[in-house]
């Protein structure tokens, strides 16, 4: 629904972009009160600089009441365009930074899920190594799928993104960084548990309903391989390891977030020798415009941490 007036919007100014950074808070929280925390600033405040920017642009970009927060169509197309806008002005600031020769401004980082338990993964030492290195740049670091990491590299929303490779984009820089095993488990309650039979191939696993992940991956290439029929879909590691401690599907997870699991015995590998697969993590940079001094800098804090930097 659209508002009466129509919109002023004019040239951007300063209070504009202060609404939509605003407005992108709200989104990314998921509501106002959410969102009091992360800008440090009253609820009531939040929802009259929504109004004012809602006001400006002449649409109604949210509803919010008992039903709870929720994007209008109009809402989530502004959203979009803040991503890009917002994006731009980061590149702005990093390029301004760049002829000063200085770092300084935020760096926007995306991982994907359960890195931080992978002992060959040194993001941790990349940072602290950064940090040291630049300690005025202001991190922002995100857990985010696959896909959504590619996309918001390539749009610039993500300065440097870390990701298992599965497919190349012209648009990307890859750098090769660690690896990760998988292994297929099977929860306390499922028949796999106690009775694993002895001779068991994959044709043989094409019979139990298997969970997978509802996107392009290494987890969906190799499913597709060997022909797993996905019956159950997760879109993160832990709803995949929900649906496995179901007791109702088989599925995929790294070895390394598994085994607390399976140390309190809620789930087992099932035939680990056969059923599993490793694949490689890349960090990935967008190709043009070139990365910024920091995004660079970054970088090979990254390579360096991985035992591949100077």
């Amino acid at each position: 629904m659209k508002l009466k007036s129509r919109s002023s919007l004019g040239q951007l100014s300063d209070m504009d972009i202060r609404l939509l950074r605003v407005f992108k808070s709200v989104v990314d929280c998921g509501g106002m009160a959410a969102a009091e925390l992360e800008l440090n600033i009253g609820t009531s405040t939040v929802s009259r600089h929504i109004k004012d920017l809602e006001t400006r642009l002449g649409l109604t970009l949210c509803r919010r009441g008992r039903a709870g927060f929720s994007l209008t169509t109009e809402g989530e197309q502004i959203y979009s365009e803040t991503l890009r806008l917002l994006a731009g002005t980061d590149a702005f600031r990093a390029s301004v930074d760049e002829i000063h020769r200085r770092m300084g401004g935020q760096l926007n980082i995306a991982v994907f899920d359960k890195t931080a338990s992978n002992p060959q993964a040194h993001l941790g030492q990349a940072i602290a190594l950064f940090s040291e290195l630049a300690p005025e740049v202001n991190l922002h670091l995100y857990v985010a799928p696959l896909n959504a990491i590619e996309r918001g590299v390539i749009d610039g929303q993500f300065q440097v993104g870390v990701i298992p490779g599965h497919r190349s984009s012209d648009s990307l820089v890859y750098e090769e960084l660690f690896t990760e095993t998988m292994f297929l488990y099977c929860g306390a309650q499922h028949a796999l548990f106690k009775n694993e039979p002895t001779e068991m191939g994959w044709d043989e696993m094409r019979s139990y309903p298997f969970a997978g992940l509802g996107y392009h991956s290494p987890n969906m290439e190799i499913t597709q391989q060997v022909r797993l029929t996905r019956q159950a879909t997760g879109y993160d590691q832990e709803s995949i390891a929900t649906l496995i401690l179901s007791g109702k599907f088989l599925g995929f997870l790294p070895d390394h977030y598994a085994e607390g699991f399976v140390r309190s015995g809620q789930m087992r590998a099932v035939k680990p020798e056969l059923f599993r697969y490793s694949c490689s993590f890349f960090s990935i940079l967008r190709r043009s415009p070139q990365p910024s001094r920091v995004t660079r800098a970054f970088q090979d804090c990254l390579l360096k941490a991985h035992g591949q930097g100077a």
